[in-house]
């Protein structure tokens, strides 16, 4: 136990709680984060995949259903009438890689209800302004569109009046329901999101519809098994270098005793006694003779 005494050195410990928290975050945070969204995504393209052989269905079905049911991506149609002086504009959009406007209005069902509707993408003027937005039809219309999940707010960016139409930046029902001023209910939609109508293509009102998401899983499994593969690397590191450690000590110490060893064994010249100079011999004869 002695030859590991220098894991207990500062250096050596800062570097084990850097490591055991770098694995423990690994295991705990990120890669299952990465994981997770892996699974979110899968699930996502397989609602969007199932949508597009399903037949649409009646949104007031979807509204009577089961709230908990993941509605997200379904196809249904929708019977009432747009509501006039509803448009409502999306700032910071995209259209063919230029900036746009997202466009949107209310529409009464039959039954009375409101909901939120995406009639798609307009092209802003000059990439800073909207353009002169048509109203929608008026009279009673059947629309088909797609369940989707509002995106929630942003705290620092509050809705706003300009060029004569009143902004958001994000399409969200309750949001949008404070801004027309006019009670709009929420499709549910299984999350704690309440859902909207995005128009499809061709529709009474439609204008240019938002693309639907590529359907692959992206990179985030992938991402996942190398956060795992760190943390099982880090601490493997951590024992690589601590056997390094040992290796160069035990190397030291052999070094250090041999030499102690060639230092303490006399040499053969000093063993050997000198042979008696020509006037030592001299001068021990002349002693005897006298």
């Amino acid at each position: 136990m002695r030859k590991l005494t220098f894991l207990l050195r500062p250096s050596w410990l800062i570097l084990a709680v850097i490591v055991a928290a770098f694995a423990y975050l690994c295991f705990t945070v990120l890669a299952p984060w990465q994981l997770g969204k892996n699974t979110s995504t899968e699930h996502r393209n397989q609602l969007i995949a199932d949508s597009v052989q399903a037949d649409p269905v009646d949104v007031v079905s979807v509204l009577d259903g089961d709230p908990a049911a993941h509605t997200e991506w379904r196809k249904v149609t929708a019977s009432g009438a747009y509501v006039p002086e509803s448009t409502v504009l999306v700032r910071l959009r995209h259209l063919d890689g230029a900036p746009g406007y997202a466009v949107l209005d209310a529409f009464r069902l039959d039954d009375g209800r409101t909901l939120l509707v995406d009639r798609g993408l307009v092209a802003a003027v000059d990439g800073t302004r909207p353009p002169a937005i048509a109203a929608p039809p008026t009279g009673p219309q059947r629309l088909e569109a797609r369940v989707r999940a509002s995106e929630g707010v942003v705290a620092d960016k509050p809705p706003s009046t300009q060029d004569g139409y009143r902004q958001v930046y994000t399409v969200d029902t309750a949001q949008e329901s404070l801004v027309l001023g006019t009670p709009l209910t929420p499709i549910p939609t299984g999350t704690d999101k309440g859902g909207y109508l995005q128009l499809a293509e061709g529709q009474p009102g439609a204008f240019t519809p938002s693309p639907l998401p590529q359907l692959d899983a992206g990179p985030y499994l992938s991402y996942g098994l190398q956060w795992l593969a760190f943390g099982i690397m880090a601490p493997l590191g951590l024992g690589y270098f601590v056997v390094a450690e040992l290796r160069a000590r035990r190397r030291d110490r052999a070094e250090a005793s041999t030499h102690a060893d060639v230092t303490a064994t006399p040499t053969a010249e000093s063993d050997t006694p000198a042979a008696p100079t020509t006037e030592a011999r001299l001068a021990d004869r002349y002693g005897r003779n006298r």
